[in-house]
């Protein structure tokens, strides 16, 4: 939306000033959040130090140079030609030339200056993959730990519910020769097991909901969504039943005769 930078707004400031240009560009993210509701588009921002600029056109999205950071897409663009010794370049190609417009253009830069030095040229997907790496390995650090941690769950609860059945036999096999039915023994473990997951997952919403309050005003961090809390009470729930299903199954198979034995 908007129009681009009037060419006489284009400037190259002094090193070390404090200028900022009558123009900004910004992303649709910052125009959301500085004016809800309305258009941006001819509004006038200010920095920190009070200077007015106004708002000739909205983007889309861009990505700013912390991509760890949650604000990543709040990006404002100024008419200013850096005064710096080293600049770099962003070329788009057209598909299926990106490689040999990288090699073009390392070319076409080297013979334009003998004495210009090109530290490198990466392609974006590369930038944005080596960006991110930290993040990526973050993520599969995390899931694999959450991978264990399920599986000590589903071990615990499938131990827990097997001791259950072992201790119980006799009153399993005298409700077995009371009438009662395989599918109505199973169905006694799996809701008893069903409770007391059920119980731990409640304890363990209310650390995890304080433990995200506490860090959200202790360290100014997002609040824990509450859709991944039910994410996780579903995945505990599913795991807890499908842990406690060959237990359940094995007491099924008891025979009415033992509740005859003597112990």
């Amino acid at each position: 939306q908007g129009r681009d930078f009037d060419p006489s707004v284009v400037t190259k400031p002094a090193r070390n000033t404090s200028y900022f240009p009558s123009e900004v560009i910004l992303t649709r993210a910052v125009a959301g959040e500085l004016f809800p509701g309305e258009s941006a588009l001819g509004k006038t921002i200010y920095t920190a130090l009070g200077q007015p600029a106004r708002v000739v056109g909205i983007v889309e999205g861009m990505h700013g140079s912390w991509p760890s950071w949650d604000k990543v897409d709040h990006v404002v663009f100024t008419p200013v030609v850096s005064d710096e010794q080293q600049a770099r370049y962003l070329v788009r190609a057209k598909p299926g030339q990106r490689d040999a417009m990288m090699k073009l253009a390392e070319e076409r830069l080297g013979a334009r200056d003998n004495g210009r030095i090109i530290v490198r040229v990466r392609s974006l997907e590369y930038v944005a993959a080596r960006s991110y790496a930290d993040d990526r390995a973050m993520a599969v650090y995390m899931t694999v730990v959450i991978g264990l941690l399920l599986s000590i769950a589903a071990l615990g609860i499938f131990g827990l519910a097997a001791f259950n059945v072992s201790t119980r036999t006799k009153q399993i096999g005298t409700r077995r020769a009371v009438g009662a039915r395989r599918r109505d023994v199973v169905r006694y473990f799996m809701v008893e097991n069903w409770m007391v997951t059920t119980a731990g997952v409640l304890f363990g919403c209310a650390l995890a909901l304080a433990l995200g309050y506490w860090l959200s005003v202790s360290f100014e961090l997002p609040r824990l969504k509450l859709y991944y809390l039910v994410a996780g009470v579903v995945v505990l729930w599913v795991v807890g039943l499908v842990a406690a299903l060959i237990p359940a199954r094995r007491a099924a198979l008891v025979s009415p005769a033992v509740a005859t034995r003597t112990v």
